[in-house]
């Protein structure tokens, strides 16, 4: 299974972070954000709010960018009126890098969520360390008690968590660990199938005071139009934007603007 496999990467790097720096290291180096939780605080808009992923790889598409001026993406998202940016930094399935973060932070103005595959402690000291005002945790990959702790350290720096879910249990899992933010993805990990009406089913499962953010295969107007109507709010969407050549336009287009 292809998560299997990016978990198993995902220790190898952990080890060499670990080898690298000292966690009381990590813990200097890593100073809490001020203000904190800029990321939740971006996505309670009066309107959608839209993430905006800036992505080579993936997995199940393999290369989506051959042209890759991620900085100059970032910054294009921001001028067209995204409310924050996700930025993959797992180097070996989605041909990320912690750099890639670093540059759009030192170049745009909006919060950074950190999209990896967060398994220990010290990779949240890493993420704040780059400049991450969010991290990404996965139901499927973490038991409730560890996203519990996660949270409670990232809060500590000020970041916020993304907790990912996809089915019923998965929620569970997250409202009971203390999410303040909770995405359903809308692809399945195990067999990489993509339904909107995922994230639209589960949205009743979540209150209103948690921000709800609907997750992949957001491609139209339309997919958005039934996901506003459905009290989402916010949507992260990756592909459709990086394929476009003009990813100003699309996100005008996908916002109902033209």
């Amino acid at each position: 299974m292809i998560l299997d496999r990016i978990v198993a990467s995902t220790k190898i790097r952990v080890a060499q972070l670990k080898e690298n720096y000292a966690l009381d290291v990590l813990k200097e180096q890593a100073k809490p954000l001020e203000p904190p939780f800029l990321f939740e605080k971006a996505l309670r808009v009066n309107d959608i709010a839209f993430i905006c992923e800036v992505k080579k790889a993936s997995p199940s598409k393999g290369i989506i960018a051959v042209d890759f001026p991620y900085v100059n993406i970032a910054k294009e998202y921001e001028a067209a009126g995204a409310n924050a940016i996700s930025v993959l930094t797992e180097p070996e399935f989605f041909q990320g890098a912690n750099a890639f973060l670093i540059e759009i932070k030192e170049n745009v103005n909006i919060p950074i969520l950190r999209k990896d595959f967060i398994i220990d402690e010290s990779q949240i000291y890493e993420s704040r360390i780059i400049g991450a005002d969010a991290i990404l945790l996965i139901c499927s990959m973490l038991d409730e008690e560890t996203i519990r702790q996660f949270i409670k350290l990232a809060d500590e720096l000020g970041m916020s968590c993304l907790v990912e879910a996809h089915d019923e249990a998965e929620v569970q899992k997250a409202m009971h660990s203390g999410a303040r933010v909770i995405g359903v993805n809308n692809r399945n990990l195990k067999t990489f199938e993509v339904d909107i009406k995922n994230s639209v089913r589960l949205r009743k499962m979540v209150p209103p005071e948690i921000t709800f953010v609907s997750e992949s295969g957001i491609n139209t107007p339309e997919d958005i139009k039934i996901i506003r109507e459905n009290g989402t709010n916010a949507v992260l969407i990756g592909e459709i934007l990086m394929r476009s050549g003009d990813k100003s336009l699309e996100i005008k287009k996908l916002k109902g603007f033209d």
